[in-house]
């Protein structure tokens, strides 16, 4: 089969909303590389938008897998349980930044993590106001959508949204917007929208993701953190891109010092897998009635498995050092082209959770064309690359952890080459 002529079939047989970036086809993939249906190899710095942390088919993830096939695929948790389940939540409350005593509830997808994180924020304190940011990602579903901050392609003929849903600036330098700005206008935000006494919740990624890999300044969560403390509002950290090594640490927020109330996880928790996690303290997690919390497929036992060999793998790997180490020398490579690429405005990012901005040399307005451009000619050369960002214009690196040193060497040889003119 060729690439053409699976195209053609592809647009007769799905609709254009579900969008696709290549016009090749995926046969077979391995750690970092993925093969077409015609045989060429590409290096993947796109990682399934993530997800895979620990590379395409890592063997200890296929073998937990494949013993969990043997034993049974599927009862519904809520109907009949099992100790899988209950030992990765053990597991999981261990593992987040946030001290005391935790539980964790098992979903499907990111978006599901993020509606169920404010159900339980609701519940927990009876309001019904939700505060999200300007940039900010947070699913395609209905209230995803609404909690997201960029109406281009997400929003666009979808709405009316969900009521009670209110966005404030993010901080960003390029943005213009400081972490004192930021926090002015989420204090503006109460005289003119929305009494906080009625907000349940403030979601923040700790990077954003689609919003351009904009790290949140320390000043800004600690901010954020006083507010919620004098409000009784509840913190939540969405950590579905940037959760399970990708920043250099195993949750983003470990890079700061203060804790969420909440945590939502998803994408490389499982390996591919699908399988989504909300986790925080007890006494907001128990808030929800029994049956107000689950779905069918939540917390499946095959992708279970699977995001038990992830925790094992990122520990003994030790794939927390290897993002820190990967992603400096990404940094440092990009820093090093930047006065022959005078179009890269912004080189910023936290561990290997890296992006490069680019904007019109002449004006400084964000140039979408120049990051296109340069996606175009890393894939021609066997490189996968994401855009991302309010207006396009930056690139993001997700490459998998796991990635073989040779081979990463080889990928920043490409792309010096695609951002040099």
């Amino acid at each position: 089969m060729k690439n053409i002529e699976l195209n053609q079939r592809r647009s007769l047989a799905t609709p254009r909303g579900v969008g696709v970036m290549c016009d090749f086809y995926a046969e077979r993939a391995e750690n970092a590389t993925l093969w077409d249906v015609e045989g060429r190899a590409y290096t993947d710095f796109a990682a399934g938008i993530a997800v895979l942390n620990t590379g395409h088919r890592h063997p200890r993830v296929m073998q937990a897998i494949a013993a969990q096939l043997e034993r049974f695929t599927h009862t519904a948790y809520q109907v009949v349980p099992y100790q899988s389940y209950v030992s990765l939540a053990e597991r999981i409350n261990a593992l987040v930044p946030i001290t005391g005593l935790n539980k964790t509830a098992l979903f499907t997808t990111g978006a599901e993590a993020v509606e169920n994180a404010i159900k339980i924020a609701r519940a927990h304190t009876g309001r019904p106001g939700v505060i999200a940011f300007a940039g900010g990602f947070h699913g395609r579903t209905l209230l995803g959508m609404a909690l997201t901050g960029k109406v281009v392609p997400y929003k666009v003929g979808f709405g009316p949204f969900p009521s009670d849903i209110f966005h404030a600036p993010f901080p960003g330098a390029l943005n213009g917007v400081s972490t004192e700005q930021a926090l002015q206008a989420l204090e503006m935000l109460f005289k003119t929208d929305i009494d906080p006494q009625r907000v349940a919740a403030i979601i923040v990624e700790p990077v954003q993701g689609e919003g351009g890999f904009q790290p949140a300044p320390a000043d800004f969560m600690r901010g954020l953190r006083a507010v919620c403390d004098r409000h009784g509002i509840v913190l939540i950290a969405d950590e579905v891109q940037t959760g399970f090594g990708r920043t250099g640490k195993l949750f983003a927020m470990s890079h700061h010092d203060v804790q969420p109330d909440l945590i939502t996880m998803a994408k490389s928790l499982a390996g591919g897998m699908p399988l989504s996690a909300v986790c925080g303290r007890a006494e907001i997690m128990d808030a929800p009635l029994p049956g107000g919390l689950g779905g069918t497929y939540a917390g499946n036992p095959l992708a279970v498995a699977a995001a038990h060999a992830v925790i094992d793998t990122i520990a003994d790997e030790q794939l927390c050092e290897r993002a820190a180490q990967l992603g400096a020398q990404l940094q440092a490579h990009l820093e090093a082209l930047q006065p022959q690429c005078p179009a890269m405005a912004e080189v910023r990012g936290l561990g290997s959770m890296i992006a490069a901005e680019f904007v019109d040399p002449a004006t400084g307005a964000p140039s979408a064309e120049h990051a296109k451009r340069v996606q175009t000619r890393a894939m021609e050369a066997g490189l996968i690359l994401l855009t991302c960002g309010t207006y396009g214009n930056v690139i993001r690196f997700l490459y998998p952890l796991t990635i073989p040193q040779a081979q990463f060497d080889a990928a920043l040889a490409v792309l010096g080459k695609a951002l040099i003119d």
